[in-house]
């Protein structure tokens, strides 16, 4: 079996401690507050930096997808090496980041004609493609081939999902996602979204009462949605500003405790892709099926 190298874009949020320790290559989206200078996601610009600048700035962020040349400098050195490559990207119903990826593919492709490489749309955004990702180097360290992995992969994407609240409706007018006047009701009657993203989209699911209320209904959400299956399944949660990793690790230790499986390590912070959008306040719990049971 040829080895082979796992790749993503950096929408996927994966902790940089978990990025270095699996040797999983990262793609990076990019973010300017001022339209001429970008920043490249991890590399250049930390989630705590990012979420300073967005508090600090009257200018809505601007995020720029990996372009092809990106993807094929990360591309070519792995195959090089001899190595297939098996690429996650960003659900294309937010970015082009897979169209770029199967741009720098096809290029490659003509240079390296023996080489394989295999750009996915996963379907997903941020914890939920990062469980994916998590999932899929689960596999390649267990000794699943190239082909195995590709099977179950199209089995896994349609198992996860992501419950989570914002404490503030700014970001989501800002980038369009709510009108003003929404915004500014929500706002006066402390008004909390309880938001969705599933099957590679972003749907608003409810609005309740109040931050506490919020972070309850997304709890309950969770737990009706796994109901006693809670050995099928992985979780893990999200948070955007460093100020919500309190709130956040109360809720993992509370699942935790009533029996759900959380990886390791079981917090990662929302990065610029949908932090953009859900601001600094978001939070939120994600899940995934196991490998072993689909």
């Amino acid at each position: 079996m040829r080895p082979y190298q796992i790749i993503s874009d950096s929408s996927c949020d994966i902790a940089s401690e978990y990025i270095e320790k699996t040797e999983l290559g990262i793609v990076p989206f990019s973010v300017s507050f001022n339209g001429e200078k970008y920043y490249k996601e991890i590399y250049e610009l930390t989630p705590n930096e990012f979420y300073n600048r967005m508090k600090e700035s009257s200018v809505f962020p601007k995020t720029s997808q990996p372009t092809i040349q990106d993807y094929m400098d990360v591309f070519e050195p792995y195959v090089k090496e001899g190595k297939d490559i098996l690429c996650l990207c960003l659900t294309s119903n937010f970015s082009g980041s897979f169209q770029s990826a199967v741009n720098a593919k096809n290029m490659l492709s003509e240079a390296y004609p023996e080489a394989r490489i295999e750009v996915l749309d996963s379907r997903n955004v941020t914890g939920v493609q990062g469980l994916l990702v998590w999932e899929v180097i689960r596999m390649r360290d267990k000794g699943y081939t190239l082909d195995q992995q590709l099977e179950k992969i199209e089995a896994l994407k349609g198992t996860s999902k992501i419950n989570f609240t914002v404490d503030s409706l700014e970001h989501l007018q800002k980038g369009g996602r709510i009108g003003k006047a929404a915004a500014l009701a929500g706002t006066i009657l402390n008004i909390k979204p309880i938001i969705i993203a599933q099957h590679g989209e972003l749907f608003p699911e409810s609005k309740v009462r109040g931050h506490k209320k919020a972070l309850r209904t997304i709890m309950e959400m969770t737990r009706q949605e796994i109901g006693d299956k809670k050995q099928q399944y992985r979780l893990l949660l999200l948070y955007a500003e460093k100020e919500r990793k309190a709130a956040t690790e109360e809720l993992a230790e509370e699942l935790r405790a009533e029996g759900f499986e959380l990886i390791t390590p079981h917090l990662t912070q929302v990065g610029i892709t949908i932090g953009t959008h859900a601001g600094p306040t978001a939070i939120g719990i994600c899940y995934i099926k196991k490998h072993e049971c689909v």
